[in-house]
């Protein structure tokens, strides 16, 4: 039975540290929104479905 606890808490602390990696991301990483263009074939828009 010890292994088990033991298993538990080496899979709960590595969640929790999944976690607090997550939190960080979120919180101090700030995204920079910029813009996209994709060139489209006119094949590709005169299709008929």
């Amino acid at each position: 039975m010890p292994s088990l606890f033991r298993f538990l808490l080496v899979v709960g602390v590595l969640a929790g540290l999944v976690w607090g990696g997550m939190f960080a991301l979120v919180t101090f990483v700030e995204p920079t929104p910029r813009e996209m263009t994709q060139t489209i074939p006119a094949q590709k828009l005169n299709q008929n479905r």
